[in-house]
């Protein structure tokens, strides 16, 4: 292995080694504790460390990191205390998930590490974010994430590449080619001969490095992140390596064939640096022997202090309060002057002002700079806070959300612009498993709102018309707001901003512009979980949300005689349970009118909290109304026969008289 053609102080060299042994030494640690029971998984680096520890050593401490379930030496380079990381793998207090998620799935800010999640592909997404966030602030700084060959064929990958790549961002995609995904040799992952080569189709700088090569990995990343400082863009790295133990290891490595296990063997990184520092002579097998014995105490003096903690425990008031970050709702009162807005106005003026309010807020999505979006709620954003603030995206939902994640991590505001909410599904992974759990995991909040604009009326047939709030509401994490009126809806937003969890804000298409209402023209905000009784009544309860809610209101405009409590709920999660309950032992009677079909939907669990607290006072069984459980068809009468609007007129009859 060739060390002499790189230009290296002794001193670095010798640091180097120090953080290259250590990672080694550790794993070799904790394969036996595995044996034994005292860890649960383990997924080994061993053969690839040197990129590992060359990376991280080539960038300044204060910048981020995005590494995989091989990098330990990423962690152990960043200095972190060892009982911290063997707490972590025992899953304990002192480490940094309270015992919620395994191995390397954490992050922490003190360290600027951010961790994976195992469907490995968001987190190239969020390294975009973070690096949009220092190019805006003007702070010149690299990030760096790791993924390897495998996850190449995500879709994520593809986006945030192409993402980087369209906005020059300064990030690292380094891939850690190590010859296998679990089972599946890279012969039958791509066809390509070198992941390197796919830089070309994003007009993007690429390398491949040596990946057991110490000397090579740091003077070539030092020498790209030095110019990435002065002059911003992404860099696609392939380093070659190769993975010589199990994926993790209850899979072993009988698949590897016997020869090439050989052939890597002699390539090993610390064996033959080792080599050639005693032949350089900056070691002797006495000072080998001392480093080695002073990071043996170390891991035996931490790991007794992660043995000697207690397992951890909680309750269930302590689990629930992480679920969310602690959001300190502050109220805006607006002033008496008013204009007569439609709710797409309301949408657009609560924008504006919040991007005047926060100087850290972007919002991103297609089509929404100059052209000001399909619904033109952003047009002439552009003139007023600039194209960095206002961004066209590429067609690519998955990376924009974990751009807005990464965004979030850097200290600042995202809102994400869904052009459909039925397009969400292209971005769902990064919105349920990162957004959503991040907070729980490692106390990392998720300052990001995605926009929904939602709903059928409109003839836009299945792709167009869903209202899809379901998929959400069951996800412990998200937050889900959904107004029917422009008041409540430029107040609900504006808090949505301000919040810094992720909330998922629905926007009804058929409500943009037909409905118009008295609204003030200040900045102000509206409480979360607090819903708004329309119509009070002594004979049944309505509650419903969205265009239900005109519905609603229609019937009873038409039926007088009705004496009914309507229930806008305004907010799906958090729920207003109070006001429903309160008004259910008034009425003892309920119907739940949506928009959505009705299986798995928020009828059905509102209707199972009532059976369960207030079975009592029910004079009559929960009725709930909604769509049919079918796609939303195209045709006008096909459309209005899906809706439950005339069903719910029928079966409201039905229950009165019950």
């Amino acid at each position: 292995m060739q060390y002499t053609t790189f230009s290296v102080s002794d001193y670095k060299k010798i640091e180097l080694y120090k953080k290259l042994i250590k990672p080694r030494m550790i794993e070799e640690k904790m394969l036996i504790l595995l044996r034994q029971g005292k860890i649960s998984k383990w997924f080994s680096g061993i053969g690839q460390e040197a990129i590992s520890v060359g990376v991280t050593m080539a960038m300044h401490a204060t910048e981020y990191i995005l590494p995989m379930h091989r990098n330990l030496g990423v962690f152990t380079s960043r200095e972190i205390p060892l009982h911290r990381l063997f707490a972590q793998w025992q899953g304990k207090s002192s480490g940094f998930t309270k015992g919620r998620d395994r191995s390397f799935h954490f992050g922490t800010q003190e360290y600027k590490i951010i961790g994976m999640i195992s469907h490995l592909g968001p987190q190239l997404g969020v390294a975009d974010g973070i690096a949009l966030a220092d190019k805006l602030k003007g702070v010149k700084h690299v990030t760096a994430v790791f993924t390897g060959e495998g996850a190449t064929s995500e879709g994520d990958f593809h986006e945030a590449l192409n993402v980087a790549s369209v906005w020059n961002l300064p990030v690292l995609f380094c891939v850690e080619n190590n010859g296998y995904g679990l089972s599946t040799p890279t012969k039958e992952q791509f066809n390509c001969e070198h992941i390197a080569d796919k830089g070309i189709g994003y007009g993007m700088e690429s390398h491949i490095i040596d990946g057991n090569n110490i000397l090579e990995v740091y003077t070539k990343v030092n020498s790209l992140c030095c110019d990435l400082r002065e002059n911003p863009r992404p860099i696609l790295l392939e380093f070659k390596t190769f993975r010589m133990r199990g994926h993790e290891e209850a899979s072993g490595t009988k698949y590897v064939p016997k020869e090439l296990l050989d052939e890597w063997e002699v390539k090993d990184p610390i064996s033959n640096y080792e080599k050639f520092l005693l032949e350089e002579g900056l070691l002797t097998n006495a000072s080998i022997q001392e480093i080695k014995e002073t990071i043996q105490v170390e891991i035996d003096e931490n790991l007794q202090l992660a043995f000697n903690e207690d397992a951890i425990t909680s309750t269930i008031e302590e689990e629930y309060n992480d679920v969310y970050k602690k959001f300190e709702y502050e109220s805006h009162n607006p002033g008496v002057q008013k204009e007569n807005i439609r709710l797409i106005d309301a949408v657009s003026q609560s924008l504006k002002q919040s991007m005047q309010k926060h100087d850290n807020l972007v919002i991103m999505g297609q089509d929404i700079a100059d052209y000001g979006g399909v619904f033109k709620i952003t047009e002439g954003f552009t003139d007023l806070f600039g194209k960095e603030r206002v961004r066209n995206t590429p067609i690519c939902e998955s990376a924009i959300v974990s751009a807005g994640m990464g965004l979030s991590i850097n200290g600042m505001k995202a809102v994400v612009e869904m052009q459909f909410a039925d397009f969400v599904s292209s971005g769902f992974n990064p919105i349920v498993n990162y957004l959503a759990k991040s907070h729980y995991r490692w106390g990392e909040k998720a300052d990001v709102v995605v926009r929904m604009p939602c709903g059928a009326g409109v003839g836009a047939g299945p792709f167009h018309s869903q209202t899809n709030e379901a998929w959400f509401t069951k996800t412990p994490g998200l937050k889900v707001v959904y107004p029917a009126f422009p008041y409540d809806a430029k107040g609900l937003l504006a808090t949505a901003i301000n919040d810094s969890n992720p909330v998922l804000f629905f926007e009804h298409k058929a409500l943009y512009r037909s409905l118009y209402q008295d609204v003030p023209t200040d900045y102000y905000t509206l409480p979360f979980g607090e819903a708004a009784i329309l119509e009070t009544g002594n004979d049944v309860t309505i509650v419903t949300y969205g265009a239900g809610v005109h519905w609603a209101l229609e019937a009873l405009d038409v039926n007088k005689d009705i004496s009914a409590d309507l229930i806008d709920l305004r907010t799906l999660q958090p729920l207003d349970t109070t006001s429903i309950f309160s008004s259910v032992k008034k009425t003892g009677r309920l119907l739940i009118l949506q928009e959505d079909s009705l299986f798995g939907s928020m009828a059905s669990d509102i209707s199972a909290l009532v059976m369960e607290n207030c079975f009592e006072y029910l004079d009559a069984p929960v009725k709930r109304v909604g769509s049919l459980d079918t796609p939303i068809p195209f045709s006008k009468n096909l459309e209005n026969n899906y809706l439950p609007k005339e069903r719910f007129k029928i079966a409201l009859l039905e229950l009165l008289a019950y």
